[in-house]
Formats: structure tokens, C-alpha cells, sequence
């Protein structure tokens, strides 16, 4: 960890409509909660399609693609990157740090709008509201370090990243069951059926949602390292 950059990144990530914009999101989905709680409709489909369909499918991927990228992307974009290179700094700590900054902000929005929207819905934290809590936060690390890799790799990380929520995510793995061992929401509710077993309906088997989702996080952040190296050499030469 580097505290100077870990300092800039904040700072970066919730100043402006950047900020403004992570609070919506999950605003917007605690606001719908809410309203069902008032008229009475919290049944299980309910819970289920708000908790899961809105919440996990959609606000969690937004939120941490709107940190992921921006943590890194518009530094790369407007050249400043180029600065932070020319530091003794090794690369795989200027990601690790990003990383890790990204992820605490990311879970800070999604896990707590999870627990109270759960709370909301269901009236007690028990589990099908801890079931879902834990599923967001693995999703949200995975898709941190997914999105900050897409800044790294391609200056159109944003819709890369929208690409991948919304044809992957959203619609293939819907609708062909072999996609599910390639989705991140899939791991996480493996890895949460592991804590509250048969909360969720059939996925991928929890050990293998473990294992697929510590190698992406491991592989993107290794992978983010290495062309960030050779952003570098290319800038100097």
C-alpha cells in the first residue's frame, strides 16, 4: 500500500458527479425497498428480484465499474499516470493500491445498501439477508479488480466493462447455464451458499466459486501489474 496514492484515488473517486453518482445508485435501489415495504409487497419474488435482480445484477456491477475504472482510467486518460510512473514505486504496488482502495469504497456502497435493503425487505438481518451481503461483497472485490484491469488494458474501459454486465451477465449467462462457471454473480452466491445453504437457487458448486473467483482476483490484479509495466516502456521510448 501507498498512502499517497491510496490519498489521490479517494479523492478522485468522490469528488464530483463520480460521487454524486455512487450515492444514487444505491439510494435509488433503497428507495424502491422502502416503498415495498410500505405497501406490503415483500414476498420471497420480491426479495429475491430486488435483493438479487436490481440490486446484486445491477448496482453492484455499476458501482464497482464507475470505482474500478476511475481509480486508474482517467489518470491513463489525461496523461497525469505518466507522473505517478516516474516514482519509485514498484507497479504491482500502484495497483494493489488502487485495488484495495477501490474495494473498500466499492463495499462501503454496496455491502451497506445490501443490509439495509435487506433489512428493509425482510425486517431482520437473518439469512437470506446475510446470503446476499456476502455474495455482493465477493462480487464487488471480483469486479473491482476486473474493471481496473479493463483501465489498464483498453481506453475505453467504461463500456468494456458495460459490455461485460450487460451481454455476459446480463444475458448470456441468463440463458446458457455452462456461463455461469465465467460469472462473477455466480461465484459470489456459490461462495454465500456455502453460509446459508439453500437460500439461493442452483449454481456452480461453492469450493469451485472460491477457487474461480480467488484466481480472477489474483490473475487481474497480476495481469493489471504486467501491462501497466509496459505502459510504462512505451511512454518513455
Amino acid at each position: 500500500m501507498n498512502g499517497t496514492i491510496a490519498r489521490l484515488t479517494i479523492a478522485s473517486l468522490l469528488r464530483g458527479w463520480r460521487g454524486l453518482l455512487l450515492a444514487l445508485l444505491p439510494l435509488g435501489f433503497l428507495a424502491i425497498a422502502l416503498l415495498m415495504r410500505v405497501v406490503d409487497a415483500t414476498d420471497q419474488a420480491t426479495v429475491d428480484g430486488l435483493l438479487g435482480g436490481l440490486n446484486m445484477a445491477t448496482v453492484v456491477p455499476l458501482v464497482a465499474l464507475i470505482i474500478g475504472t476511475g481509480s486508474l482510467a482517467t489518470e491513463i486518460d489525461d496523461g497525469s499516470i505518466i507522473y505517478l510512473l516516474t516514482k519509485p514505486v514498484k507497479r504491482s504496488q500502484i495497483i494493489i493500491t488502487k485495488l484495495a482502495v477501490a474495494v473498500v469504497i466499492a463495499l462501503g456502497f454496496t455491502v451497506v445498501s445490501t443490509i439495509l435493503g435487506g433489512l428493509l425487505l425482510t425486517g431482520t438481518f437473518g439469512e437470506v439477508t446475510l446470503g446476499y451481503t456476502v455474495a455482493v461483497a465477493v462480487s464487488t472485490i471480483v469486479y473491482c479488480a476486473l474493471f481496473i484491469m479493463f483501465s489498464v488494458i483498453s481506453k475505453h474501459a467504461v463500456l468494456v466493462g458495460l459490455v461485460y454486465i450487460l451481454l455476459w451477465e446480463g444475458l448470456i449467462v441468463g440463458f446458457v447455464e455452462g456461463a455461469r462457471v465465467l460469472s462473477i454473480q455466480s461465484w459470489g452466491l456459490a461462495i454465500a451458499d456455502q453460509v446459508t445453504p439453500e437460500i439461493f437457487g442452483p449454481t456452480i458448486n461453492g469450493v469451485l466459486g472460491m477457487v474461480l473467483a480467488a484466481v480472477a482476483l489474483v490473475g487481474t490484479t497480476w495481469f493489471a501489474s504486467q501491462r501497466l509495466r509496459s505502459l510504462t516502456l512505451t511512454s518513455e521510448s
